[in-house]
Order: structure tokens, then C-alpha cells, then sequence
């Protein structure tokens, strides 16, 4: 019985630490989310093809809402078109979701700055108001479950070492 009380507590601290540790080493502007479900997520590309985040659980799914109008987001997107490259065979899936624009805008904008970009349209803002960002540009971290963990509200450089040191070190479960 004390053998039985001694591993669950050390199990208990080796969880705490572990949890802690991640935490401690959130990059700048990474915030830690309770864990919510996903809310809905069924969008297609400019190319017309159709996504459904439920088709994506097993995995960490980078969300990540934007616009063309948007400064942060502009200045951003070379940012995110680097750190997609850098992590292509991570196993992270990376959804651009444009927020109420034309296919037009969208893909002349992307054209320019991330050319091998392919967001999904959420062409009446529905998928967008479900989400519930605070602003644009606005990055949820999936978990594997479908859950949130981890929110990045504003632009950032996703290509440097701290959020790439970040996001490959996510658990896998």
C-alpha cells in the first residue's frame, strides 16, 4: 500500500513538473488555453476543396484566422509562410483560415507575400464567429483531442528559434 501511495505522488510531481516546464517555456505572446473543445470547423480552399477539423484529430493543428486588410496579419504571413516551410514534416497540420474576403483579394494577396499558402475561406464570417478571436490575426493550437490548449493573439515572427523550439515540442498525446 505505501509503495502504491509513493507512485502515485511521484507520478503526480513528474506531471506537475512536466506542466510547469512547458508553461515556463512559452514563447512570447503564447497563452495557455483550459483545454476547450474546437468549435466546428468545415471550410473549403481557394482551390474549392473541402476541410473539416474533426478529420484532423491524432494531431496538433495549428488554427490560424487572418485577413488581408489587416497590418499585423500582412506583416506576419512571410513569417508563417517560413515556419510552415521549417516545419513541414512535423506532423502539425497549419489551416490559414481568411475571414471574410473574396477569393479574389485572398489570392492576390497571397500571390505577392505567401505564394504556397493555401488557406480556407470562410467566405461569410461564420466559422470566424464561432472561434471567437479577439482580434486579427488570432492562433489556436489544437491538441490531438480536438481541444484548445493554446492561444496567440496579434502577429508574431513564427519562424524564430522560441516559437519553433515551442511547437516541436508539443506532447504528441
Amino acid at each position: 500500500m505505501k509503495a502504491g501511495i509513493t507512485t502515485i505522488c511521484l507520478y503526480l510531481l513528474l506531471t506537475s513538473l512536466a506542466v510547469n516546464s512547458l508553461a515556463a517555456t512559452l514563447p512570447p505572446g503564447v497563452m495557455r488555453i483550459d483545454g476547450v473543445p474546437a468549435p466546428a470547423l468545415q471550410l473549403a480552399n481557394l482551390d474549392g476543396e473541402a476541410y473539416d477539423l474533426t478529420n484532423s484529430l491524432g494531431h496538433w493543428v495549428f488554427v490560424h484566422f487572418w485577413a488581408s486588410w489587416c497590418g499585423p496579419c500582412r506583416r506576419e504571413m512571410p513569417s508563417i509562410q517560413k515556419m510552415t516551410d521549417i516545419l513541414a514534416d512535423s506532423g502539425m497540420e497549419f489551416l490559414l483560415i481568411n475571414t471574410s474576403e473574396t477569393e479574389d483579394e485572398v489570392f492576390t494577396f497571397l500571390g505577392i507575400v505567401a505564394p504556397d499558402l493555401m488557406p480556407l475561406m470562410d467566405l461569410d464570417g461564420q466559422v470566424t464567429e464561432a472561434w471567437q478571436p479577439r482580434g486579427l490575426p488570432a492562433t489556436f493550437l489544437v491538441d490531438p483531442d480536438g481541444r484548445i490548449q493554446y492561444l496567440a493573439l496579434g502577429g508574431r515572427e513564427w519562424e524564430q528559434p522560441a516559437y519553433l523550439e515551442f511547437l516541436r515540442g508539443l506532447p504528441s498525446r
